[in-house]
């Protein structure tokens, strides 16, 4: 669940906080996000086809720049309304990263890059956000905040139904080629995970609230409600701390516990909630 790249980017972020064990808390609060990450760049880590790295805008003349950024905002318009609606959002948000970002995909496109695969550029843009804005999704309301972890679930029940192997694959933020195409498939699921991130940026920055970091107590208030809940303790510790459990727990059966997971965490007393809820957006934020 938690390799060692992000081990060593995340970790010093926890240390000096009271209480609990860092790792346990690195790896409850990055579970607590469901690959949060303030939008859906890891649904696109296999790189789809015509996918380029995100470059800056550098040496192309201002003409071509023009006209291949119309060519990109008209094809997201015409090949996907639901991914409109996320640039529109994004621009009345953000409107100078807006417009970093569709230049940035017009250079490549200007270079010689297939810009034309819009989920591909959903990746880039969302990727882009989470890196320059995302830490203010962490100051945002309560229902903004929420919102974004009523989407994973809406997410995780989608996938259940498909294949609960691509469930469990979005629980522990994997990606494959199946998955990547239930994404392309529901798009207006995705885009509304990539505007409730959004939203939580825009609230962050209108309220700017300042949480405490979870304790011992609302990680442990967590815990027993999931086993009240029916989940084991082999259940419990594959979400909690990552652990793999010999045997495996099935597919169909581990997507069941992420759901009641992230049902749980709902139903927690607001103030424990939005601490693990602000903290876990911080940390994949900062990832």
């Amino acid at each position: 669940m938690l390799g060692a790249f992000q081990r060593q980017t995340i970790v010093p972020l926890l240390q000096g906080l009271p209480g609990s064990d860092v790792l346990r808390l690195v790896l409850l609060s990055l579970a607590a996000s469901i690959a949060i990450s303030l939008g859906i760049n890891f649904l696109f880590e296999a790189n789809l086809p015509g996918e380029a790295p995100s470059t800056a805008l550098s040496v192309a003349s201002p003409e071509p720049l023009s006209v291949a950024r119309k060519k990109i905002e008209a094809e997201i318009d015409r090949d996907s309304p639901d991914y409109a609606r996320f640039f529109q959002r994004l621009h009345a948000v953000l409107p100078g990263e807006y417009n970093e970002i569709l230049n940035g995909l017009a250079k490549q496109a200007v270079d010689g890059a297939d810009m034309s695969n819009v989920d591909s550029l959903v990746s880039q843009a969302v990727r882009d956000v989470r890196s320059s804005s995302g830490l203010l999704g962490a100051k945002a309301d309560g229902p903004a905040l929420s919102h974004i972890f009523e989407m994973q679930l809406a997410m995780m029940r989608a996938l259940a139904a498909k294949d609960p192997r691509l469930c469990v694959d979005f629980l522990y933020g994997g990606a494959s080629q199946a998955f990547l195409t239930f994404a392309a498939q529901n798009r207006p699921l995705v885009a509304e995970m990539a505007i409730a991130g959004l939203e939580a940026i825009s609230s962050g920055r209108a309220n700017e609230i300042q949480r405490q970091p979870p304790s011992d107590a609302d990680f442990n208030a967590l815990e027993s409600a999931m086993k009240t809940q029916g989940l084991t303790d082999a259940e419990v510790s594959a979400i909690l701390d990552g652990k793999t459990p010999d045997p495996p727990i099935p597919d169909a059966r581990m997507c069941t516990a992420g759901q009641i997971y992230l049902k749980t965490i709902a139903a927690l007393p607001e103030p424990a909630r939005l601490r693990i809820y602000s903290l876990a957006v911080e940390l994949m934020a900062r990832s």
